[in-house]
């Protein structure tokens, strides 16, 4: 059974990931005429993916 904190974690990856996918398959194309919105999105994009980065590295931690 899994502790509360690994469980948070995991949940946070979920999330993170479901954010991403948005992003990178609805939120951009719709920003595709506007370059400051995309520009944001593209920032967002590759913040979250290295949030989900350290998350899955932080699970593996306490999955040993």
């Amino acid at each position: 059974m899994l502790d509360n904190n690994v469980y948070n974690l995991m949940v946070q990856l979920v999330e993170e990931n479901q954010s991403l996918w948005r992003i990178k398959k609805m939120y951009k194309d719709d920003a595709k005429n506007c370059e400051e919105c995309l520009d944001f999105w593209n920032k967002l994009e590759k913040e979250k993916e290295s949030r989900i980065d350290e998350l899955e590295k932080l699970i593996q931690h306490h999955m040993k």
